[in-house]
């Protein structure tokens, strides 16, 4: 045999799938599915009647969490569609640096360094989230923002005030 140590370097997470087989008959309003591989929020859900064919077809409309862009599909309602794993978690809000990397505090007291304020136009329009965190933060307010995360990628969706320093 041979003496020589072998090193391997590990890339891959905990095997926990980034999304998960549900049928398409069960997806119901403001659940989560795949559409066009992008995580989506269902906001409309129609079935059509079995026809010529065998199959009742479920319509499903989509908003992408992440963009804000609608995304529709058609899925028989007996076949399997997939579903993400969404997760939701609160970090206090330490710094923003000047390129907009946020820094945050964990629940266990590390700082996670990765995560840059929104800018696509949609969300922005939408929640004007990133001049509320700004403001906040120069008014020395105790922020908490709430960041979600699907798919492998992650975004700032909301935001606490917990209150004054």
């Amino acid at each position: 045999m041979s003496d020589e140590e072998h090193h391997f370097e590990s890339k891959a997470d905990a095997g926990a799938s980034k999304t998960y087989p549900q049928q398409a008959g069960t997806i119901r309003k403001n659940g989560y599915i795949v559409i066009k591989g992008r995580p989506c929020k269902v906001v409309e859900v129609s079935t059509s009647k079995t026809g010529k064919h065998g199959h009742a077809k479920c319509h499903f409309v989509g908003i992408d969490i992440f963009t804000g862009k609608k995304l529709e599909d058609i899925v028989p309602s007996s076949h399997n569609c997939d579903v993400p794993q969404v997760n939701r978690t609160d970090y206090q809000l330490i710094d923003i640096s000047e390129d907009g990397f946020e820094s945050l505090l964990t629940e266990n007291g590390n700082t996670k360094d990765d995560l840059k304020l929104p800018t696509h136009e949609s969300l922005l329009s939408q929640l004007s989230i990133i001049s509320l965190i700004k403001a906040g933060f120069e008014e020395g307010k105790d922020l908490v923002v709430s960041v979600m995360s699907a798919m492998g990628a992650e975004q700032i969706c909301a935001l606490k005030d917990i209150g004054p320093k």
